[in-house]
C-alpha cells in the first residue's frame, strides 16, 4: 500500500500557527501504526510534535519546521508496511509592522502627532492595535484611531514613551508582528528659530539679501512664515527657510521676523528676534582714463574704477569690455585692484569699458561706459594768431595742437630746428612772443608728449614768422585803404619814404611764393583786376633786403566785405567798421558785427563805431548780412606811447 501526506492549513503556513499533517494509506487493511519523518530523519514526539493515530501536530510553527515530510505505515500481518511519498512544508514569518511618526520626534507640547502603522504584507483589511510601553491603548478624546493611524491631539510630556502596533485580520495571516517600537519624545518649551541675513550689515540697493530662518535640525522639518514691519498674521508669507529679498529701494529695508510651523492644524514656534535690514543707496562706480579717452597706438593707458564710499571697506572690481574687435567682444575681467593697465595699446583695445565694485556678494551700481578710441598715430599741428607777418613790438602767438586730442600733453618748441628752452612761453600748447623782435624771425615747429613712459607725436609742419623792423619814414600806402577787397576791383600799392622812395619796392607773399609786384609804376604796384590768388602779405623791401611795413590783403569773390583800417588803431582813438556790398561799394543798411565769433552789435546803418579803443578791442572782426558774410580781419591796437615814439623817430 502507498501512503500520502495532507496538511492543514494549506502550505505555506505562518509562524505561530498549529499545523496538522495526516498520513493517508491507500489500503483496505486496518490497524496501522504510523512513523513520521522529516528530511529522512524520524521524528520523535515532544511538546511541539505530537502524534494521534494518523495525524502529526506541530504547535507554534517556526521557520525551522520547513522541510520534506513523509510517513510510513507499520502493522502486524501481511502486508506489514506501506510505501511513501513526501510533502513539502513551507513556513513563512508573520507580516511585520513598523511605526512612523509625523512630525518627526521630538515633538512639542500642544502639537498634534500622527503615528502610522505600516504592515509589510500583500494582504488587506488589517485592523491596528496600538500599544504604549506594552500597554494596549484605548481610544479617547485625545487618542483616536482611523484605520492605520493613531492621532494624539495636544501632546503633553506624559505622552512620551515607546509606541508599537500590531495588525489583526480575518483570514490567514490573521496577525502581524511588531518589528520595533518608535520612541516619542515630547518637549515642554516651544522652540524659537534664529533669523540671520546674508550678507550681514548694510544692504545696497540693486542687490539681493538672503534671510534664513534656522531651526535646530534635531527638531525635524518645518515650514517658515515671514513677517515685515509688523507681526500681524495677515501679512505672513509662507516660504522655505530661506527668503530672497530683492533690494530695489530704501523702502525695502526695515524689521523682519520669522517663525516656523508644521502639521494640520499648524503648530507655530515662537517668533524669532527682530532683524533690521538697513538699506543704503548703492554707490555708482566712476571710470577715469589716463591720459585720455582718445589715445594713440603704442601709448600706455590706465583705467581706474573709483567708488565714493565711507569706511574702510575693501572693494574688489569687475571690468567689462564691449569691444569692436571680436577677440574682445564681451570680455569680462576680475581684479582686486582699482586700475586696469594697458601697455602698448593697439586698435584691438578699442571699445566701451565699464566697471562695478563688489563687497562680498553685493555690487555697486555699474559705471557709465567710457569709450576708448585708439588712433593710428598722433600728429602735432601748429597755427599762428593773429598772423605770421608782423612788425617788431607787436605780439604773436603760436598754438600747438594734437588732432582730435587735448588732454595731458606737454609741448616742445623748435625754431630753425633748435629747441627753445624758454618753456614758460610754451605752457598749454601756446608760445607767445610779446613783444616780437627781429631775431624771432624763423621757421617754427612743435612736438607734444604725454604719459610715463613718454609717448611722442610726430613733429608738426613748419610755420614761418616774419618780423620786420619799425620805420616811421617808410610806409606801404594801399588804395583803397582797407584790408579786404572785392575780386575784379583794382588796387594800387606804393612805398613812400620821406627821404628816398626810389629805394623801396613792393613785394608780396601769397600761397604760391614770394614775388615782386608784376605791374610796377616806380616804387608802386597796380593790380587792375584782383583775384583771390592775390590774397597775401604785402610789404616794402629795400635794395639791401630790409623789409618794412607788412600788411595783409584779402580778396573776396563773395558779395560782402568788411571795411576796416589797414593800419593798427591807436589806443584812445575811434575804430570805424563798415559792411560793404559788391554792387555799391557803400555801407549796407543793416548788418551784424562779430568779434572773435561772438555777436557784438546790430546796426541798421551798416556801420559800427568803437570809441576810445583799448588793447581789449584787438581781435578778429567780420560782418554778416542777408546777402552774405565777409572774411575775418585782424584789428591790431597799438599803444599810444609806441605811436608817439615812431612819430618822433620820423
Amino acid at each position: 500500500p502507498t501512503s500520502t501526506v495532507t496538511v492543514t492549513p494549506d502550505s505555506p503556513v505562518f509562524t505561530g500557527e498549529t499545523v496538522n499533517l495526516k498520513c493517508v494509506i491507500n489500503s483496505d487493511h486496518s490497524n496501522w501504526r504510523y512513523e513520521w519523518y522529516k528530511d529522512s530523519v524520524i521524528l520523535q514526539t515532544s511538546d511541539r510534535y505530537t502524534v494521534n493515530r494518523d495525524t502529526l501536530t506541530i504547535r507554534g510553527a517556526t521557520e525551522s519546521d520547513q522541510g520534506q515530510y513523509w510517513c510510513k505505515g507499520q502493522r502486524d500481518g501481511r502486508p506489514n508496511s506501506s510505501t511513501f511519498s513526501s510533502l513539502s512544508l513551507s513556513v513563512k514569518g508573520l507580516p511585520t509592522s513598523t511605526v512612523t511618526v509625523t512630525p518627526d520626534s521630538p515633538v512639542f507640547t500642544g502639537e498634534t502627532v500622527n503615528l502610522k502603522c505600516v504592515i509589510n504584507s500583500d494582504h488587506s483589511n488589517w485592523r491596528s492595535e496600538w500599544y504604549k510601553d506594552s500597554v494596549i491603548l484605548q481610544t479617547s478624546e485625545r487618542y483616536t484611531v482611523n484605520r492605520d493611524t493613531l492621532t494624539i491631539r495636544g501632546a503633553t510630556e506624559s505622552d512620551q514613551g515607546q509606541y508599537w502596533c500590531k495588525g489583526q485580520r480575518d483570514g490567514r495571516p490573521n496577525s502581524s508582528t511588531s518589528r520595533s517600537a518608535v520612541s516619542l519624545s515630547v518637549k515642554d518649551l516651544k522652540p524659537k528659530p534664529e533669523l540671520t541675513s546674508d550678507p550681514a550689515g548694510a544692504a545696497l540697493t540693486g542687490n539681493t539679501v538672503t534671510l534664513t530662518c534656522r531651526m535646530d535640525p534635531s527638531t525635524g522639518n518645518w515650514d517658515s512664515y515671514w513677517y515685515k514691519h509688523t507681526l500681524n498674521p495677515e501679512t505672513e508669507k509662507k516660504k522655505t527657510n530661506s527668503y530672497s529679498l530683492k533690494i530695489d529701494s530704501v523702502s525695502d529695508g526695515g524689521q523682519y521676523w520669522c517663525r516656523a510651523g508644521r502639521g494640520k492644524p499648524v503648530y507655530y514656534t515662537q517668533y524669532s528676534d527682530a532683524l533690521w535690514v538697513n538699506v543704503t543707496v548703492s554707490p555708482k562706480a566712476v571710470v577715469t582714463v589716463r591720459p585720455d579717452e582718445r589715445v594713440f597706438r603704442g601709448e600706455t593707458v590706465t583705467l581706474r574704477c573709483d567708488i565714493k564710499w565711507g569706511g574702510d571697506t575693501e572693494w574688489t572690481y569687475r571690468w567689462e569690455i564691449e569691444g569692436t574687435n571680436n577677440r574682445y567682444k564681451n570680455t569680462v575681467s576680475r581684479t582686486s585692484t582699482q586700475e586696469l593697465n594697458i601697455s602698448g595699446v593697439d586698435l584691438s583695445h578699442r571699445g566701451k569699458y565699464t566697471c562695478t565694485g563688489q563687497i562680498h556678494t553685493q555690487s555697486s551700481q555699474r559705471s557709465d561706459a567710457v569709450t576708448l578710441t585708439v588712433s593710428a598715430e598722433a600728429q602735432a599741428s601748429v597755427r599762428v594768431s593773429p598772423q605770421p607777418w608782423l612788425t617788431e613790438g607787436e605780439s604773436v602767438t603760436l598754438i600747438c595742437e594734437v588732432s582730435g586730442s587735448s588732454k595731458g600733453w606737454t609741448f616742445s618748441w623748435f625754431r630753425d630746428h633748435d629747441h627753445l628752452s624758454d618753456s614758460s612761453r610754451g605752457a598749454g600748447g601756446s608760445y607767445t612772443l610779446s613783444p616780437a623782435a627781429l631775431q624771432h624771425t624763423g621757421v617754427y615747429t612743435c612736438r607734444a608728449e604725454r604719459g610715463r613712459p613718454a609717448y611722442y607725436t610726430h613733429n608738426s609742419s613748419s610755420q614761418t614768422l616774419w618780423i620786420t623792423g619799425v620805420s616811421a619814414s617808410v610806409s606801404l600806402v594801399i588804395n583803397p585803404s582797407r584790408s579786404q577787397h572785392f575780386s575784379s576791383d583794382s588796387l594800387s600799392l606804393s612805398c613812400e619814404d620821406q627821404s628816398n622812395s626810389a629805394g623801396w619796392t613792393v613785394r608780396r607773399y601769397t600761397d604760391k611764393d614770394t614775388q615782386t609786384c608784376a605791374k610796377r609804376t616806380g616804387s608802386g604796384c597796380v593790380m587792375d583786376s584782383l583775384s583771390t590768388s592775390d590774397t597775401g602779405v604785402y610789404w616794402c623791401e629795400s635794395e639791401s633786403g630790409e623789409k618794412r611795413h607788412p600788411r595783409n590783403i584779402t580778396v573776396h569773390d563773395g558779395e560782402v566785405i568788411l571795411e576796416s583800417s589797414v593800419d593798427p588803431v591807436i589806443e584812445g582813438e575811434t575804430l570805424t567798421l563798415h559792411c560793404l556790398h559788391r554792387s555799391t561799394n557803400s555801407p549796407i543798411l543793416s548788418a551784424d558785427f562779430y568779434k572773435d565769433g561772438s555777436l557784438i552789435q546790430n546796426q541798421t546803418t551798416g556801420e559800427m563805431n568803437i570809441t576810445t579803443v583799448s588793447k581789449s578791442h584787438e581781435g578778429f572782426y567780420y560782418c554778416k548780412t542777408e546777402r552774405g558774410q565777409s572774411f575775418h580781419s585782424w584789428i591790431s591796437v597799438r599803444g599810444y606811447f609806441i605811436h608817439e615814439h615812431l612819430m618822433r623817430y620820423a
